[in-house]
């Protein structure tokens, strides 16, 4: 059983910058990001493999920017230039097998959510 535990989310003003982080408490394969916005399902944003190979949403796509820390079993997420729309709970989600997947249903293990709210 692997833990993941978010931290960094916050309110912040459109145009600014946040750093979201997940640290698991065992090594995983795949790491990424999940967010859902109020009313709308769960969707993918971005995921990074052991290797650092990463994938993203298009919507995020040069705008955000997954990295980890392979030592300290942590993933981060760095969102710049927010909007309004980027609004939502963002989810850490793991798998110990298996490369980056945007399928909500190829994760074994979720974190319990950051809240991140942009403000015009």
């Amino acid at each position: 059983q692997v833990q993941l535990v978010e931290s960094g989310g916050g309110l912040v003003q459109a145009g600014e910058s946040l750093r979201l982080s997940c640290a698991a408490s065992g090594r995983t394969f795949t790491m990424g990001w999940f967010r859902q916005a109020p009313g709308k399902e769960r969707e993918f944003v971005a995921a990074i493999i052991w290797s650092g190979s990463a994938t993203y949403a298009d919507s995020v796509k040069g705008q955000f920017s997954i990295s980890r820390d392979n030592a300290k079993n942590t993933v981060y997420l760095q969102m710049n230039s927010l909007k309004p729309e980027d609004t939502a709970v963002y989810y850490c989600a793991a798998r110990i097998f298996g490369g980056g997947s945007h399928l909500r249903s190829a994760y074994d293990y979720w974190g319990q959510g950051t809240q991140v709210t942009v403000s015009t």
